[in-house]
């Protein structure tokens, strides 16, 4: 008797102990699926958050790049543009040149000369020229001066005297990119009126910019 009510208490002991031993079990595979759902969504939020981060940057970059490639293209379409007017001055300068060697060039010297006095409006004034212009400045100085007496009697009544001269000095001479014409100054150079075919071009040039734009680049306007 005393041996079967042992049994029973071994066998209840026994069944507490797999009661107890199952819950354990069944509790500890909860929490590690819980924790397991957990971390898998940890997870896969840090995966979206990066290929997101990444994707952004892509998207950056590729912004970066294609502002970079349209910038270029840009500048190149600008150099293209100013080496196109650049010529375009070049071959006016040209046609300047050739304009020096024709049989009128003496008589536009003598009214650039005129025109420079009227301008700097000076009684002492030196004039500057290329060198192989020199010998006919010499020749129609005289008579762009007298033209220049007569213009200023005539509009104002006031007869002047100015004393122009032409500079002496070879060194200081106008250079070849002038294309020719004159360079007169006053007061030891502080007055300047520059009357070169290179100055009267870039003028032109200057004034019909917009309009050589619109014919040279009518899609731009």
């Amino acid at each position: 008797m005393a041996t079967d009510q042992i049994r029973q208490m071994v066998n209840f002991i026994l069944q507490e102990a797999h009661e107890k031993a199952n819950e354990i079990r069944v509790k500890t595979e909860h929490d590690f699926n819980l924790e397991k759902q957990t971390l898998v969504h940890e997870a896969k939020l840090n995966i979206q958050d990066e290929f997101a981060k990444k994707e952004k940057d892509r998207e950056i970059q590729e912004r970066i790049a294609r502002s970079a490639e349209i910038g270029a293209c840009r500048v190149k379409k600008m150099k293209l543009r100013d080496d196109l007017l650049k010529t375009l001055v070049s071959e006016a300068g040209a046609k300047c040149a050739v304009v020096t060697r024709g049989q009128n060039y003496p008589q536009l010297l003598q009214k650039l000369i005129v025109q420079g006095l009227i301008k700097i409006e000076e009684n002492d004034v030196t004039i500057f020229c290329r060198k192989e212009d020199v010998n006919t400045v010499k020749k129609i100085l005289p008579a762009a001066v007298q033209e220049y007496v007569e213009i200023i009697k005539r509009e104002s009544g006031v007869t002047l005297k100015p004393q122009v001269v032409l500079n002496e000095d070879r060194s200081k001479d106008l250079p070849e990119s002038s294309f020719g014409g004159v360079l007169l100054t006053a007061l030891d150079g502080k007055i300047v009126c520059d009357n070169t075919m290179s100055s009267r071009l870039n003028l032109v040039y200057e004034e019909l910019l917009p309009s050589i734009r619109a014919i040279l680049f009518p899609g731009e306007q």
